[in-house]
């Protein structure tokens, strides 16, 4: 259902695959969503959730795909769909700012691989959304773009790094907005937003450029599961771009989320080993959605695992993989960058070749262990976040308790680490909060994550 809150946030609009349909049947047009889309935005301002607005491009998209439907002609499952687009990714003609004043104002002269399938599956392109700086952690503001507020309620975060997009999606803003995943970038913000956000399996999506090597995955987050499928069949297509990019599957992804999940073996874990960090409230939400799954048949296995040991590891990976990114900026423009971020890019100074290598060596081993944990399991369960949503404007809600955002985002990068399919879907509600349930697959098993999506779903927690 749609959020509410002190902000002004409109009824959700009706999902990409409804939309279609209604261009398809004559009772709406492209444009004349797109003009609704944009009233919508005006009406959620105090959200800041936005990086860059071409209204001109956006109508002149729409405008197009009304032709191509009156013509009997579409060019794809999203002709005339507004999409909201990260401001990590590639868009013709636009500049991409990575929320950064390092960053070009030089307008980009190709679309990112996940962005250019959804252009040629018609999708209109009118905004791109909030970040922070290279979408360093796990919320979203920064120097250049300000603080990006939680439609639930704006003295909130909405979580990031992709906070901008999550928050569109939530407001009924756009049925889908990209994101990126490094760490949690997707699941995050759809946990602290109440929408679905699914980080595929790294190499199912063509990625590029991808200064996070394996760990950042293109994907995106819309407010159904259906939706989410639809999306991941889309962008789940070759591109020569990224040379680690798998076969496009031939797998009917909306079609198998409905399969439910009578029989499926599922794991739950309530913390990852990371003992007293979920909040009472939140690990009654989870309990509700666990015991949902358990009703439309899945078999449930209580499980043990201690991913603790990944935290030196994935802060280590982190530290160099920015430091990396940041290496062609010279002593001015660090000086403009997040004190936060500087920070860390000066400590991978004191990183060498072989404590990368040994952290590289213990994500590998992680990975191999959740495939042999996979064998036995057919999905895991975790909360998506240990807390609900905290004050905007801030890395971490508690700076002893959580000392780095990956501190309060426990259950997300480890399934970076290990390449995994991971996926949250609200599960409950405390008050107006929501809280997100993540299910987590083997390798390339986005058609088993969805058909638990889904049965959580359906099953209106």
């Amino acid at each position: 259902m749609p959020p509410s809150g002190t902000s002004a946030v409109h009824e959700a609009s009706l999902s990409a695959i409804a939309l279609v349909e209604s261009f398809r049947k004559g009772s709406l047009s492209p444009v004349e969503v797109l003009e609704q889309t944009l009233e919508r935005l005006e009406g959620a301002r105090d959200l800041n959730a936005v990086a860059l607005l071409d209204a001109a491009t956006g109508r002149r998209m729409a405008e197009a795909s009304a032709q191509r439907w009156r013509e009997g002609r579409p060019i794809g499952p999203l002709d005339g769909v507004p999409v909201a687009i990260k401001d990590t990714g590639h868009v013709i003609g636009w500049p991409t700012r990575y929320g950064s004043a390092t960053s070009s104002d030089r307008p980009a002269t190709e679309d990112s691989p996940g962005i250019a399938r959804l252009r040629e599956a018609g999708a209109v392109f009118f905004c791109k959304t909030t970040t922070p700086e290279y979408g360093w952690k796990g919320i979203t503001h920064g120097p250049v773009s300000g603080v990006t507020r939680n439609p639930h309620d704006t003295a909130l975060t909405p979580g990031g790094s992709s906070g901008g997009s999550a928050a569109l999606v939530a407001a009924g803003v756009v049925p889908i907005a990209t994101g990126g995943d490094g760490g949690g970038s997707i699941r995050i913000p759809a946990g602290f937003c109440g929408v679905v956000g699914l980080k595929p399996s790294y190499g199912l999506v063509p990625h590029a450029p991808a200064p996070l090597g394996w760990l950042g995955v293109f994907g995106g987050m819309t407010r159904d599961v259906a939706d989410t499928a639809l999306l991941t069949r889309l962008i789940a297509a070759p591109d020569a771009r990224d040379s680690f990019a798998a076969p496009a599957p031939a797998v009917d992804y909306l079609a198998e989320a409905e399969k439910g999940v009578a029989g499926l073996r599922i794991a739950v874990s309530r913390n990852l080993g990371f003992r007293g960090v979920v909040d009472p409230a939140v690990a009654d939400a989870f309990e509700a959605g666990v015991q949902a799954l358990g009703r439309a048949g899945a078999v449930l296995t209580e499980v043990d695992l201690d991913l603790t040991p990944l935290r030196g590891p994935l802060d280590v990976i982190w530290r160099a993989a920015f430091a990396a990114t940041l290496a062609p900026v010279d002593g001015a423009g660090l000086q403009t960058i997040e004190p936060e971020l500087l920070e860390l890019v000066v400590s991978a100074q004191e990183l060498t070749a072989a404590t990368l290598q040994r952290a590289q060596d213990a994500a590998r081993a992680h990975g191999q262990a959740m495939q042999r944990f996979h064998q036995s399991h057919d999905l895991l369960v975790t909360p998506t976040l240990p807390l609900l949503p905290f004050a905007a404007g801030v890395n971490t809600p508690d700076k002893t308790r959580f000392p780095d955002w990956y501190d309060w985002t426990p259950f997300t990068w480890p399934f970076n680490l290990s390449r995994q399919p991971a996926i949250s879907v609200p599960c409950a509600t405390v008050g107006k909060l929501p809280v997100g349930l993540q299910v987590v697959g083997p390798m390339f098993g986005e058609a088993l994550v969805l058909r638990a999506a889904r049965a959580l779903e359906k099953a209106k927690v």
